[in-house]
C-alpha cells in the first residue's frame, strides 16, 4: 500500500513493525478469539512487547501483495514468542520475532497466562 511505503516506492522499515503488530492482534482476534478491547477494556490486562527482531532479507515495492504469518516458538508461564514473516510469493522479504508478555494492566506487572488462553496458544506452538 502506498501508505507504506518511501518516495523510493519501497516499504518504509518501520511500516514492517507496525504489520508485525496488526498481525499479532489479529491473531488475538481470530486465532485466540480475543480482541485486544476485551483483553484491555473487560479484562483490564495487556500484552506489551517485551522484545523484538527482524531481519530484512529483501525489499517489498509499491504494489506488491505481502503475506504475513505468525507461529508460536516459545511459550512461558506469562510470556509468548512469535516468529513472523513477510512473503512476496515465494520469496521471504522480513522475518522476525516478537516476544508478548501478559500482564496485570493496573499493577503493569506480568501474570501466568489464564488457562483458557494458554490452551488456545498451545495451538499455535511448532
Amino acid at each position: 500500500m502506498f501508505q507504506h511505503c518511501d518516495p523510493a516506492g519501497i516499504v518504509f522499515y518501520p511500516r514492517y513493525v507496525e504489520m508485525f503488530n496488526a498481525v499479532v492482534e489479529r491473531w488475538f482476534e481470530q486465532g485466540l478469539e480475543l480482541s485486544f478491547a476485551e483483553l484491555v477494556m473487560e479484562r483490564g490486562k495487556g500484552v506489551p512487547t517485551a522484545h523484538l527482531e527482524v531481519a530484512f532479507k529483501a525489499p517489498s515495492r509499491l504494489g506488491e501483495v505481502l503475506d504475513l504469518s505468525l507461529v508460536v516458538t516459545k511459550l512461558g508461564a506469562s510470556s509468548v514468542t512469535c516468529a513472523i514473516e513477510a512473503r512476496c510469493g515465494d520469496e521471504m522479504r522480513i522475518g522476525g520475532t516478537v516476544t508478548l508478555v501478559h500482564i496485570d494492566g493496573a499493577r503493569m506487572k506480568s501474570e501466568p497466562w489464564p488457562g483458557d488462553l494458554r490452551t488456545k496458544i498451545e495451538n499455535y506452538l511448532i
